[in-house]
């Protein structure tokens, strides 16, 4: 008997020392990183910055000066905006959520579709939408020059160059690089600050890397993939389809972070979803069973309890972030 009882003692003692061990590698997955990636042919400067944050409030950079990058990507609402879909030009209702500028450094393809290959690229995209800020980049470009603070600024910042519209994309996506949420109560429990999470928080994340499969897609420090996936959500929005023409992109859409999660309700590439708690009952039933639906889409099963363990670790991903200021822009 007394050999019994060891023999189970050990049992429970290796069981529990795999589980840490295995813990411990799972949460390496999700360490942040520690500085920002910016590429070669667009390095960062800190007058580059700040010309881009200028330009990222600027209204003079929509036809009827009334509108401007901030206008969908708003700092108070995870850098995207309170409203189920975007509002552009004229009231405008469009058909699709802002997608957050949040830690857009580590991405790779931008849009809810991926219709942009760089920040550069998708920078210059709601300035030209017909929808949006309506207002051609050449446009653009004959407004800021008439401002002699910017012809300053842009001299500064670009040389010779001045401004030009590849260099209006290239201010604006420094700026956008440097939108990094803070450090979460995660980030601290990852390195080392057990008490940063409570117990149900610490159960949501076994959860989220474990039966719920959340992990399978929100992978990472900064809890996505930078991939398109068809999650079984009803509509005839095609997604990255009407981009690539591929059958297997039908419906498939960009992987969000999952990072300030709690300041970018509503939730889905259209919105539909104003808690959490929906979302993750829509992922319980894998949705609409269909040829182009996620491999990686199958349903479970979670307890009320685990739901709301799940949720309160989702929370757990909101920054300490710094306040933001708003720029000085210039009158002539």
């Amino acid at each position: 008997m007394k050999y019994m009882n060891i023999k189970r003692y050990l049992v429970t003692f290796i069981a529990c020392t795999l589980s840490v061990a295995a813990l411990a590698l799972e949460k390496s997955d999700f360490v942040r990183p520690d500085q920002i990636p910016f590429p070669t042919d667009n390095p960062y400067s800190v007058q580059k910055a700040a010309l881009g944050k200028m330009l990222f409030f600027e209204p003079r950079l929509s036809r009827n000066r009334n509108m401007t990058c901030a206008t969908c990507h708003n700092p108070s609402f995870g850098w995207e905006d309170s409203t189920k879909t975007a509002v552009g030009a004229q009231n405008t209702n469009l058909g699709r959520h802002s997608p957050t500028v949040l830690n857009a450094a580590w991405g790779d393809l931008f849009f809810w579709d991926g219709r942009a290959s760089s920040l550069e690229e998708q920078a210059a995209g709601p300035i030209e939408s017909n929808v949006e800020m309506n207002l051609p980049i050449e446009q653009a470009v004959s407004r800021l020059k008439e401002i002699s603070a910017y012809q300053q600024w842009f001299a500064d910042v670009f040389g010779a160059e001045g401004i030009t519209a590849n260099n209006i994309k290239k201010a604006i996506a420094t700026f956008e690089r440097t939108v990094v949420t803070g450090q979460a109560p995660f980030d601290d429990w990852v390195e080392g600050q057990e008490a940063a999470l409570t117990e149900q928080e610490q159960l949501g994340f076994e959860l989220f890397i474990g039966k719920a499969q959340c992990a399978n897609c929100h992978t990472g420090w900064n809890f996505t993939d930078n991939m398109f996936h068809d999650i079984g959500l009803s509509g005839d929005d095609v997604g990255r389809y009407g981009i690539t023409k591929q059958e297997k992109d039908r419906f498939a859409f960009k992987t969000p972070s999952l990072r300030n999660i709690s300041q970018r309700a509503p939730y889905m590439h259209d919105g539909r979803f104003t808690t959490l708690q929906q979302v993750i009952v829509h992922y319980m039933s894998a949705g609409i069973n269909r040829p182009t639906r996620s491999d990686l889409m199958e349903p479970f099963a979670l307890t009320t309890d685990e739901i709301s363990a799940l949720e309160a670790f989702m929370l757990t991903l909101t920054g300490e972030d710094q306040p933001v200021t708003l720029p000085t822009l210039p009158l002539f």
